[in-house]
């Protein structure tokens, strides 16, 4: 399929504000059947980008959120008991394989490694999902898509992506939009003017800053957005930085305390 450039606000329903090239890049690796990884900070965009790009192309996506419960039965099916006796059900990466669709696995390394494993025939130039209850051994069908996502700030010894793995997929690296694309981001994702907007935006870099002193995480561009819903709607300022930002961000009262100190230099009533 060649790569078409459409007018993302005219062609999609879906709202997404490309960074950079990642969704030419998406494009190609799509016409080329290329499995994806995709990194990046949580609430950056990532889920909404591949749910942007099923609709763009116009495929089924089947989204899968891991972790450490989830079985390969999860992902590709099992059998049942019903009224009329035992049957198959398809599980999100089978539907996704037998009807062309994408199977977006995300957070990818919080998922046992005997239960990702299933997912390596699928990750290489065979392309097929073997299928050992039913006997099936299912070709994908073309359309077929395999993407996974997480971050690489919560990766450690014991989960993390073995290099043999990533070695399967094409890598985008994504990361919190500059100050002038997230203000952008803001106001057409929570239908705010540009002034809340830019304070916003002005406080979510000064906690940033912070990420290497009292935060394991800093305020995402989601999190941004839920607080302009909150303020645009008539909240409190400073009440919608505590709930949407502060109390998110840190369990520890002092931290939080403190979060709301820097978010007084913006927003004092």
């Amino acid at each position: 399929m060649a790569t078409v450039n459409l007018d993302i606000s005219q062609k999609n329903s879906l709202f997404y504000q490309p960074q950079g090239n990642e969704v030419t890049l998406f494009e190609y690796a799509h016409q080329h059947q290329l499995p994806v990884l995709i990194k990046g900070p949580t609430g950056c965009g990532k889920t909404r980008f591949i749910a942007y790009m099923a609709e763009k192309l116009n495929v089924p996506l089947y989204t899968v959120s891991c972790h450490d419960d989830l079985t390969a039965a999860d992902l590709v099916g099992r059998h049942l008991i019903g009224p009329n006796g035992t049957y198959w059900q398809d599980g999100p990466l089978t539907k996704a394989v037998r009807e062309g669709g994408i199977c977006y696995l995300d957070e990818v390394v919080e998922a046992r490694k005997d239960t990702t494993v299933v997912i390596h025939p699928l990750a290489d130039d065979r392309r097929i999902l073997p299928l050992e209850r039913t006997g099936e051994l299912l070709e994908a069908a073309p359309g077929f898509m395999l993407v996974v996502s997480y971050n690489p700030g919560y990766q450690n010894i014991l989960k993390g992506m073995k290099p043999s793995t990533r070695q399967r997929f094409i890598g985008l690296r994504f990361d919190y939009p500059d100050k002038a694309l997230e203000q952008e981001i803001i106001v057409k994702e929570a239908k705010t003017d540009e002034h809340l907007a830019y304070k916003l935006v002005e406080l979510a870099q000064a906690l940033r800053r912070l990420e290497h002193h009292d935060l394991e995480e800093v305020a995402s561009t989601r999190l941004l957005i839920y607080a302009a819903k909150m303020i645009h709607s008539g909240m409190n300022a400073l009440d919608a930085c505590r709930c949407c930002l502060a109390e998110p961000l840190s369990d520890d009262l002092e931290t939080v305390n403190a979060l709301m100190d820097v978010a007084k230099v913006y927003f004092d009533e």
